[in-house]
């Protein structure tokens, strides 16, 4: 375990121990980013709440938000969104082969036309300033529909958020991919993995 930047508090109260079985069961255990943000127990509550109602979001494919996620996480450096995110596709039955290929995708050829028009948008959304063009945009809006690309937009502009704030905090991957026995994600062109 890492140390963050903000020290994690014990969680405590009704509403954190709901917090504490709910993560126990999907994880297995307590991410200690909980903790962190536990500091602030509205924030956390906020957080938890997006993620909720942002799950239910249905008009863009699942496994195009899922990869779209992940090459933000790996674009900005956020090994816990990277790690949670080859979890939750090992557990969701969506491509982990792809999944694995996200942080490289330039490179690999598992990607469809679509899921690497999808990828460069996410990274295109993750520059400041962010670099989406005109042609882009229309591309993806012929092959997905003004619904889903409203939703994938907004996604992609979620996932930034959460995956800044981690790596601001110094939350860090807590290895949930390796406890489902899955091989370690591949590394942005031009990284090396780690020993």
């Amino acid at each position: 375990m890492t140390t963050t930047r903000v020290p994690p508090t014990e969680i405590t109260g009704l509403y954190g121990a709901a917090v504490k079985r709910f993560s126990r069961k999907m994880f297995g255990d307590l991410p200690e980013g909980l903790g962190v943000l536990w500091n602030n127990p509205p924030v956390l509550k906020a957080s938890l709440s997006l993620s909720t109602k942002t799950a239910k979001w249905d008009k863009c494919d699942k496994s195009l938000k899922s990869y779209a996620h992940m090459a933000v996480a790996s674009l900005i450096g956020c090994s816990f969104c990277l790690d949670l995110g080859y979890f939750q596709s090992h557990h969701e039955g969506l491509d982990v082969d792809k999944a694995r290929e996200v942080p490289r995708w330039r490179e690999s050829d598992v990607f469809t036309s679509l899921e690497r028009d999808v990828l460069e948008y996410a990274e295109a959304m993750s520059q400041t300033p962010p670099t989406v063009t005109d042609a882009l945009s229309a591309r993806l809006l012929d092959q997905l529909g003004a619904p889903a690309l409203v939703e994938l937009t907004t996604w992609i502009a979620i996932a930034n958020q959460m995956a800044r704030g981690n790596v601001a905090l110094g939350i860090e991957g807590q290895g949930y991919a390796a406890a489902c026995g899955l091989a370690p994600l591949a590394t942005p062109s031009g990284v090396t993995s780690p020993a």
